[in-house]
């Protein structure tokens, strides 16, 4: 499978499809869950784009995914959290990372494109649902692509093949604790 985008589906010799994968909801995992399908696609052979709308700090998938390199590519395309008044360099790395991700998913390099937190970027007012949802429009029927975040509108996830959202039950941040390295860093 190696030096092709996709295999064969489980079921037979016909191409696999790829599929739009959502991860949403307002508890956490979005993103560990969105690392650890990029990682069974490096296992079949599958590179993967790793798009960050968000995050700037490094964190520790920073650290794995050299380990995993080529196969996962992590790009850090966020200037960190944003106020509830985004400022102009916000509205600018939203958008380059945008058109990142639709190059990455058009340039036939990659099986699997994973925008993380882009449906946070539409809650902060930094990306409109429609730019979002083109990504699905423009996607090449083979590729994967992976969309985490919360706050996923309706017509997205009409739209993706897979939903999964999380919900909060318990977070030591209620406590007062503070994040820990292995499990939010």
């Amino acid at each position: 499978m190696a030096g092709t985008l996709m295999g064969a589906n489980a079921m037979g010799s016909e191409p696999a499809k790829g599929l739009v994968v959502v991860n949403t909801g307002d508890g956490k995992g979005k993103t560990t869950a969105a690392l650890g399908t990029a990682m069974r696609a490096v296992g079949h052979g599958m590179r993967v784009a790793f798009v960050q709308f968000i995050k700037a700090a490094a964190v520790g998938e920073h650290e794995a995914a050299k380990r995993l390199a080529p196969e996962l590519e992590i790009f850090r395309m966020g200037r960190g959290w944003v106020s509830a008044e985004p400022g102009p360099d916000d509205l600018l790395a939203a958008r380059e990372a945008l058109d990142f991700t639709r190059a990455c998913l058009g340039g036939g390099r990659y099986a699997m494109v994973v925008a993380d937190e882009v449906i946070t970027a539409v809650g902060l007012n930094l990306l409109r649902r429609d730019e979002v949802e083109s990504l699905l429009a423009d996607r090449p029927a083979e590729v994967h692509l992976v969309l985490t975040g919360r706050g996923a509108w309706q017509s997205l996830t009409d739209g993706a093949d897979l939903v999964t959202e999380m919900h909060s039950v318990k977070h030591p941040y209620e406590g007062g604790g503070g994040a820990q390295e292995g499990i939010e860093l």
